[in-house]
């Protein structure tokens, strides 16, 4: 029973050496044709699209859309569940649906508040 239960999980580790085999080398490469010289007072001036910055550097960040950027990020995640789930949805058993509802409706419902509150001006 054990022995099974660690075969389970050796594509898992094939894909943690495979990662380490191909991240060490990619760091120590980039490391060894690097430029060696680190100082530059050039490199740490700001740019805009190459050139030097006109005008004022600072500028007022306009939220208007920012709980939309939140809602994006959070049911990208939500549809990464959702494709695992839609995956193997035929090979679950019945049981295994209610927990996926629920999950859904928090999250619909989490989407709905969030919707509600990026129409209200005073919050942002």
């Amino acid at each position: 029973m054990a022995e099974e239960t660690v075969l389970n999980f050796v594509p898992i580790l094939y894909m943690l050496g495979f990662g380490l085999v191909a991240a060490i080398p990619a760091l120590v490469i980039s490391r060894l044709i690097s430029p060696r010289r680190r100082f530059n007072p050039v490199k740490f001036l700001p740019m805009e699209c190459g050139q030097m910055p006109s005008g004022e550097g600072r500028s007022h960040f306009m939220m208007q859309y920012y709980s939309y950027i939140l809602m994006f990020v959070v049911f990208d995640v939500m549809a990464i569940f959702l494709y695992a789930w839609g995956a193997s949805l035929f090979s679950l058993p019945r049981a295994a649906t209610l927990p996926m509802m629920a999950f859904l409706g928090i999250m619909f419902a989490a989407m709905g508040y969030a919707l509600f509150l990026s129409g209200r001006k005073g919050i942002w």
